[in-house]
């Protein structure tokens, strides 16, 4: 079929991309099943999805393939525009998760340089202690046999609260940040409100940045904003974009991780038991949930500045591609025959791209494993008999389509 909007030339029709996520594994089925490029359909705008491990590696490496905005032919043509609804996914401002090159350089070490591995490893103490009180409020909340949901007990405000402490956070913030969030993504939410809730969040940082270049502390966001160290410091709009993009990656992905791997180790029982014995690692158990079940389902976008191909394919200068990571995880071609089975005994380490791969490969890796280090033992620990509340198929994702993230998860404690 040809492409009303590029021209292009495919032999099959695009595979729809749900909005309302109701068959998750249904769609990644289906993407690993049509190829390692395939054509996609994104609310009505075609794209190309990349499903294949080794694809993914090679493309990811490729200067030829650019986060520029500029570089997509139908923003260029006006066929979109900030009416399409997962446009703020795109243009999401400067920062180093959307520019290429020097610039991508500059802007990362800026904040490679703020978020050092000893400021992450400080942070223990403190992930164990949010970690208690958490767990006290889900005892307390299933105190008479009642379901808990662990998501939003538990998984969800975790993370939050780390973030919120390494930039120094009021306390009080958090579950404004967190719903705002929340509504943010949801493909339920009118696009004009979306684009609302992202213009409210742009005056509340850039105060928080004012105000913390004025008074600065020992906090990430006072290092992103005074850091010195290769070339000239970041612009007030640099240090925006990057805090923006830090905060939703940085809590988003840990609270998928959480919630994954409880619900694939209550689902693997026999698994379960291994880990509980001491026989199989909790890095394992992270490992294998970031492959088999990753946060990221589709991230969106990048262009070819240059035709590129892929095998017998050719992806035109200028079409969209997204790395549908939850199908390149997988690739029974990198992960064996079994890819699609959730084995806690892979043999580490398991080569997965969960936090992509490249030049742009997530910088907040380190910490989202350490949260799930310190929560995952210490919540099997208090609760060794916790049990799903409803029957797995029964469970529903929420109408985000960049994230693997679930409406609830509840449980039974004992």
């Amino acid at each position: 079929m040809k492409c009303p909007y590029t021209g292009a030339t495919t032999t099959v029709d695009p595979i729809v991309i749900d909005p309302m996520v109701r068959d998750l594994a249904g769609e990644t089925a289906r993407l690993v099943a049509a190829g390692p490029v395939v054509p996609i359909d994104l609310l009505g705008v075609p794209a190309w999805s990349v499903t294949r491990h080794a694809v993914a590696r090679e493309l990811l490496l490729d200067p030829r393939l650019v986060k520029d905005l500029s570089a997509w032919r139908l923003w260029r043509e006006g066929v979109v525009t900030r009416e399409w609804p997962l446009i703020t996914m795109i243009d999401a401002g400067r920062s180093m998760f959307t520019v290429d090159g020097a610039d991508h350089r500059r802007l990362r070490s800026k904040t490679a340089q703020a978020l050092t591995p000893r400021r992450i490893e400080a942070l223990r103490d403190d992930i164990a202690a949010f970690t208690r009180t958490l767990l006290d409020a889900m005892e307390e909340a299933g105190r008479d046999g009642a379901p808990v949901d662990m998501k939003a007990v538990f998984a969800q405000p975790l993370p939050m609260q780390v973030v919120c402490l390494l930039l120094d956070v009021p306390e009080e913030s958090q579950p404004w940040l967190a719903d705002g969030y929340k509504r943010f993504f949801s493909m339920l939410t009118p696009h004009e409100e979306r684009l609302e809730i992202l213009e409210t969040f742009d005056r509340w940082y850039l105060d928080l940045i004012r105000e913390r270049k004025a008074n600065p502390g020992d906090d990430l966001l006072s290092a992103l904003i005074h850091s010195e160290e290769g070339g000239e410091p970041l612009g007030e709009d640099e240090v925006l974009g990057n805090l923006k993009a830090l905060v939703a990656a940085g809590h988003e992905t840990t609270i998928d991780l959480i919630t994954s791997a409880a619900r694939a180790l209550l689902n693997h029982p026999d698994q379960l038991e291994l880990v509980l014995s001491g026989k199989v690692s909790w890095e394992a158990v992270i490992e294998e949930t970031l492959r088999w079940d990753p946060a990221n389902t589709h991230l969106l976008m990048r262009f070819p500045t240059e035709d590129l191909t892929v095998g017998d394919t050719v992806i035109p200068r200028g079409d969209g591609v997204v790395m549908s990571y939850r199908a390149i995880n997988r690739d029974p071609e990198q992960h064996g025959a079994d890819a699609d089975s959730f084995d806690v005994t892979r043999e580490l380490p398991i080569r997965h791209m969960a936090f992509g791969h490249g030049p742009h490969i997530c910088p907040g890796a380190a910490l989202s494993r350490l949260e799930a280090a310190i929560a995952l033992p210490a919540l099997f620990e208090r609760f060794p008999r916790m049990r799903m509340a409803v029957a797995d198929e029964e469970i529903q994702n929420l109408p985000v389509m960049t994230q693997n993230d679930l409406t609830a998860f509840p449980v039974f404690l004992g």
